[in-house]
């Protein structure tokens, strides 16, 4: 072991030190793919085998309950423009966000030059050390290959591929009201393979990719199985859609979810301009937006407001929602991140695949949701999205001997070190560790609430209190709850965390002697006392530069009455404490929490992959609130009274942080 200091500043030796089986091994390429992935960019950025692409808008497809949904159907051509004759592989997504955004961002990916002349643009500007640093950050998506897949996968259709594009029911053209990726559009996706598996030119094989909801209705396509399904290539999907954003920790995306139900309900309002200059508009469409405007609203309204309805509990309604993982028998690859507004569920969804490792990959990045493929495509990255796509279904659907099934199978962006490939996070021989809050200084964090320290053994008794705060507005946690767009307001929020520790209490190791590498989940055992009947907790675990720089490398959050663990769904050492605690988070879950008694929480916090380097130290921080990322429903933050909370350090009972490290 030897990772950790053995003196008496010996303040990360574990007090539980017990190995993780590592998983099997296998010879596998470099993040880069090594000369297998230049053959992979050399695919992509050649002469494509045909010259153009046929476009057929506004296709109808009939579904089984007499619904007509509408498709843009996009065909390998002729320099004529003429489309090809032979029966094609064909690449299905399925978008809430209309057809037209697709056209849109097809327009800017077909200038490829846009990319590097925006981040030249930006660079130009020099906002380095302003406000705004973080620009650069977001901007550099149209490097990463990302737009191709929500967007128009041109490569792909020139060089004999089909794609076909779907409003889903209910947005778009389409008609019918949205089903929000519920049992009958799920049904929608099963019957649009099946059409397309039935036109002239498809040879029969299909595949489905996509970026976010779309890829999450990938995911659940193929659990159903579909004949003609040969692979899935999914680029930030969750797992679950309770736990992972609408009520995270039973106070989750309350506020993203409302904004992004906006957007999609107002796109579907939008109409086929086609269809109205042709005077073939569809009376039925309209009827069909009007006998449900706002989609989903009413809803989200009962349960922000009165912490009632479908939308305020995990239940039977988020159960329909989620992918069957298990049952998903095709070639999978994910790809997700770190800071995605999903990342809660993305490793797990690789762990739940039940397919060999050549035929399932992850690809974790440091991205947000809005910029995946950042830090991609560049020496010893990993490929661009685009490439890696085309790969996996050259591969998969064609049958092409490229390599990709020895890629990973996880890639991983590494935080504090880089791309590396491991076979599993937590990484092989990784060990549990764990380390007890102590109120006794560590010198290292003057500007918080409190500095305390986290050493090998429990310290004195002592009571250490913190109120809600908004300095954690200024935080990567913002960051990743409005899906990256906080992040303009710079590195001073994002990749240094002491602004929102001023609303912690916070505590830190000594410098660690030897780099270790932090991997997987973690949990918070928080022994606290509330003034008010609820209380809300946020933790934040951070990489301490020596220059005092603490960086984000994960976080979660709780509210004290969603305390209660589904045992069977969560995972513990050997010795029974929890390592990773899934919380119901049912109306028959939710548990009292009385004013002035003990309540202990097992805060779960996501999976990371972090290397903390020699003289660096590790940091819990803890605080009563994190707006924006986490607004609990209205009924329970009233029941907070925003009052200050307690955190109780007793030896006998002690509070610690537990995770993996080697």
């Amino acid at each position: 072991m030897g990772r950790f200091l053995k003196s008496a500043g010996l303040l990360l030796t574990a007090a539980l030190l017990i190995p993780i089986a590592p998983a099997n091994a296998q010879q596998s390429l470099p993040p880069d793919g090594g000369t297998a992935g230049e053959r992979w960019s050399q695919a992509v950025d050649s002469t494509p085998q045909y010259p153009s692409i046929a476009v057929e808008e506004d296709v109808p497809i009939v579904m089984s309950d007499g619904v007509t949904l509408r498709a843009t159907v996009y065909r390998p051509a002729d320099a004529a423009g003429q489309p090809v004759r032979e029966p094609l592989p064909v690449v299905l997504n399925l978008t809430p966000y209309t057809r037209l955004a697709n056209t849109l961002v097809d327009a800017i990916t077909e200038h490829p030059e846009l990319g590097p002349l925006l981040q030249a643009v930006v660079r130009d500007a020099n906002l380095t050390g302003t406000p705004f640093d973080g620009v650069e950050e977001i901007a550099t998506v149209l490097l990463g290959g990302g737009p191709r897949l929500l967007g128009v996968n041109r490569d792909l259709i020139q060089n004999g591929y089909a794609q076909v594009v779907v409003d889903v029911r209910g947005t778009g053209y389409s008609q019918g009201v949205w089903d929000v990726l519920q049992a009958r559009e799920q049904q929608d996706s099963v019957e649009i393979l099946d059409w397309i598996s039935k036109q002239a030119w498809s040879d029969g094989s299909a595949a489905m990719a996509g970026i976010s909801y779309s890829a999450i209705n990938s995911l659940q396509a193929a659990s159903h199985r579909p004949p003609s399904l040969k692979a899935v290539f999914a680029v930030e999907p969750a797992e679950d859609l309770a736990h992972d954003i609408v009520m995270t920790g039973g106070a989750g995306g309350i506020g993203f979810m409302p904004l992004w139900l906006t957007l999609v309900n107002t796109l579907k309002f939008l109409p086929s301009l086609d269809a109205l200059l042709s005077g073939e508009f569809d009376p039925g469409w309209l009827a069909d937006r009007m006998a449900e405007p706002f989609v989903m609203g009413e809803e989200f309204v009962e349960g922000a407001l009165f912490a009632e309805g479908v939308a305020a509990h995990d239940g039977p309604f988020f159960w329909g929602l989620n992918p069957q993982i298990e049952r998903i028998d095709v070639p999978t690859f994910v790809f997700g991140a770190y800071q995605d507004i999903f990342a809660r569920g993305q490793v797990r969804i690789y762990d739940r695949l039940q397919l060999p490792v050549a035929e399932k990959k992850l690809v974790m990045g440091e991205n947000y949701h809005v910029n995946p493929g950042w830090r991609m495509g560049g020496a010893g990255q990993p490929p661009r999205l685009d490439v890696l796509e085309r790969a996996w279904f050259d591969r998969w659907v064609r049958g092409v001997p490229n390599g990709i099934e020895n890629y990973g199978p996880i890639v991983s962006d590494q935080m504090g070190s880089g791309w590396t490939v491991s076979s599993s996070i937590p990484r092989p021989g990784s060990e549990y560790r764990k380390l007890y809050l102590d109120a006794a200084p560590s010198g290292t964090a003057a500007h918080a609430v409190h500095d305390g320290s986290l050493k090998d053994q429990p310290g004195a008794p002592a009571r250490l209190s913190v109120a809600p705060g908004i300095e954690n507005v200024c935080s990567r946690d913002a960051a990743q709850g409005t899906a990256g767009l906080f992040a303009i307001f710079g590195s001073q929020c994002t990749r240094d965390g002491r602004t929102a520790e001023r609303d912690a209490v916070t505590f830190t190791t000594a410098p660690v002697a030897e780099a270790t590498q932090i991997s997987g989940p973690m949990n918070l055992r928080l022994v606290t006392r509330h003034d008010m009947p609820e209380g809300f907790w946020h933790v934040t675990v951070s990489d301490v530069a020596p220059d005092g720089t603490s960086t984000t490398v994960t976080s979660g959050g709780l509210l004290a009455s969603r305390r209660a663990i589904d045992a069977a769904r969560s995972q513990t050492t050997p010795d029974g404490d929890y390592i990773d605690a899934v919380h119901p988070l049912t109306r028959e879950s939710v548990l009292p929490v009385t004013p002035g008694e003990p309540t202990v929480l097992d805060i779960d916090l996501r999976h990371t992959d972090a290397l903390l380097k020699a003289g660096h130290r590790l940091r819990v921080s803890v605080s009563a609130s994190s707006i924006v990322r986490y607004i609990p429903l209205i009924p329970d933050l009233v029941a907070t009274g925003l009052a200050p909370q307690h955190i109780e350090l007793d030896p006998a009972a002690p509070s610690w942080l537990l995770f993996t490290a080697n």
